[in-house]
């Protein structure tokens, strides 16, 4: 697994997401997902939106996911 193609999953299951995707050694990565979908959510309700764009790679290919997700007003301040 690499950075670009978990950013594009993540991309293709939150249309219009800011992504971007770190991570050397193919199993652990961190990302950080901005969109408005997140607003009114918590941060758990969020990191789910994100692990359900990446299905069974959780866990699987991708060992380890470090999430920061954000709205497009919070990442603005």
């Amino acid at each position: 697994m690499n950075p670009g193609t978990i950013k594009q999953l993540i991309e293709a299951g939150l249309p219009g997401a800011q992504v971007e995707v770190m991570g050397d050694d193919g199993v652990h990565f961190e990302a950080r997902v901005v969109t408005d979908a997140f607003a009114g959510k918590l941060p758990l309700a969020r990191h789910r939106m994100v692990y359900a764009t990446l299905g069974d790679k959780m866990g699987g290919e991708i060992h380890a996911l470090a999430l920061k997700t954000l709205t497009v007003e919070e990442a603005a301040r």
